[in-house]
Order: structure tokens, then sequence, then C-alpha cells
């Protein structure tokens, strides 16, 4: 029975907050707007969907609100393809919601996420054996930053994969707007050792090491047991494995429409590639090309690829219309 339910439970498992998302339809911007179009984002969901769609089982947990938004949510990750089944819903605080405009080409994002039901998840909500049958948890530094009972449930989370011989992947997804620098980085670099695999971006690590030349950012990287993948090279992606520093090209894409979701299009493509079987090297540049097809449309996770999409962009295949 318990190699069944081994079989049968998802190979990715991830956590956070995921939030109604409003984008005003008005390139004058959100005070002059009539129309707002309805959606939902969240770091982690976007990466649980990019997994799915790219033929894996993939597992989602967080908090939500019991409310219009929270179960839109539900709803939309679980016809993804997504196990919602520890989803907790929170009778007493709302679903947190956020608003986007586009002024003057410039997009700006207004959150609406103090006492959200994700904010109140708790250390003991966490089900140990979901976890630990599971591949690769993937976490992010967007929940560790919501609230210190959030911060607890990642650590925990991580502490059990760590227990059960579970990959632990790591973005730290460094967002100011939620807790200052130095109170980030003393969070983010304590759980950058904990991970097996670590994503940040080459312009957050500057800030989090409060460096500026890159050989010193790597040179601090190198530090950890970590294999460290650096987003945000001149066209490229580092990967930093057991000293030993690799470039690899990024794809270049035809449009670019929407820059947001190409990081967690990224962790998708890159945590399939893990799971695939293939080298890091090999897992990157699958996450390169999702990134780049990512930013080719718009939407938080509407524009993640499927495989069967991903293969056709490989192998050069053209799109015919009939």
């Amino acid at each position: 029975m318990k190699k069944d339910m081994a079989r049968l439970a998802p190979e990715l498992v991830t956590f956070g907050e995921s939030m109604g998302l409003f984008t005003a339809q008005d390139s004058r911007g959100l005070e002059y707007a009539s129309n707002l179009h309805k959606s939902f984002g969240g770091a982690e969901s976007n990466v649980a969907i990019g997994v799915a769609r790219l033929g894996h089982r993939a597992g989602w947990f967080g908090a939500l609100g019991n409310d219009p938004i929270g179960k839109m949510i539900y709803k939309a990750i679980r016809g993804e393809g997504v196990d919602v089944s520890h989803v907790v819903t929170n009778d007493e605080a709302p679903t947190g919601m956020m608003i986007r405009e586009n002024t003057a080409g410039r997009s700006s994002v207004y959150y609406y996420r103090k006492a959200s039901a994700a904010s109140q998840m708790q250390p003991e909500q966490l089900d140990a054996s979901y976890i630990e049958n599971a591949n690769i948890l993937h976490v992010t530094g967007i929940t560790a930053a919501i609230s210190p009972s959030a911060l607890a449930c990642v650590e925990k989370a991580m502490d059990i994969a760590r227990g059960a011989g579970v990959k632990i992947s790591f973005d730290p997804n460094l967002r100011l707007k939620l807790w200052t620098l130095e109170e980030a980085r003393s969070v983010l670099l304590r759980l950058a050792e904990k991970a097996d695999y670590f994503l940040p971006g080459l312009d957050e690590l500057k800030l989090l090491y409060n460096v500026e030349e890159d050989k010193a950012v790597f040179e601090k990287l190198s530090r950890l047991n970590a294999v460290s993948v650096i987003k945000g090279g001149p066209d490229l992606t580092y990967v930093l494995e057991d000293g030993i520093l690799t470039e690899v090209p990024y794809f270049k894409a035809d449009q670019v429409l929407d820059t947001v979701g190409a990081g967690d299009g990224f962790c998708a493509g890159f945590i399939s590639g893990l799971l695939k079987g293939h080298t890091t090297v090999e897992a990157v540049r699958l996450g390169n090309l999702m990134g780049s097809m990512v930013i080719q449309a718009v939407g938080d996770w509407e524009a993640l690829p499927t495989w069967e999409q991903v293969e056709a962009k490989l192998g050069h295949k053209m799109h015919i219309e009939r």
C-alpha cells in the first residue's frame, strides 16, 4: 500500500500564497480603467501548473479564504491537473489580492494581502508524509516573507524534505515590498544553506551579498552545498556545480509581450528537467526555453507551454493551422 501511495504521490510538492489578480484594461492606468481582467497568480502555483503541463504529477497547497476568489483559484489550479488535496480553507481570513496596471509602458502591482489566509498558515498544518513522498520540494522566499508563521512553515517543510532525502529547490524571489533588505538577507541566505538547488537572480544576489562584482557573487555561492543556478546573466544562465561555472545561453524570443511569470516558467522547466533525469545543465536549458516561451504571451501562468509545445519548439516543428 505504501509503495502504491508513493507511486501516485506528486513528484513535485510546493506551497505558498496564490492571490486573485485583477489587471486594468486601460493604458492610462488603474485610476481611469473601467474594466479589470480577473485571474490569479502566485509563484509556487505557477510553478506547479508549469510542471503539470510538462507531464509530471505536481501538488500545490496553501491557505485560501472561503470566498469567491479563493474558490476560483482552487478550481483553476485543480483544473490544470495539479493536486490540491492539501489546500486549507480559512473561514476567518480572506484570499489575498493584487491589482496590476500598465501605464506608459511601465507595469505596477498593488498588493492587498495583509492578514490574508495564506499569511496565517501554521507549521502544524503541514502533512509530513505528503512532502516525504515527493521527489522535489520547491519553496520560495515570498512565502517566507509574508508572516513569521509562514516562514516557520517553509523551514519545517525543508527540514521534513531533508530528513526524507527529498531534494529541495529554493527560489529566493526577493520582494522588497514585503520586508527590508536586512530582514530578507538573514532569512534567505539561511534558507539557501538548506537547499539542494538554489535558483536566485544575479541582481538579487548582489543585493543579498552586498557586492557589486559577479566574481564576488560566485565566490560567495561556492561556499554553499547547493547547486546554484543564477538567472539574469548577459543573455545566459549560470550554473555553479562542484566548483565549475557553466554558461547556458538563452533561447531568443521572437517577441516579448509580458515578462511576468518568466522566472516561474524557468523554475518549472528546470524542475521538469531534473524529474526527467537530465543533467543540471540540460535542465537549465529546458528552463531557459520555458522562460523564452512564457514571455511571448500575456499572463502569470496562462502562457506556460505543454510538453507537446516544448517538443515542437525543440524539434523546430512548423505549426499548421487547420
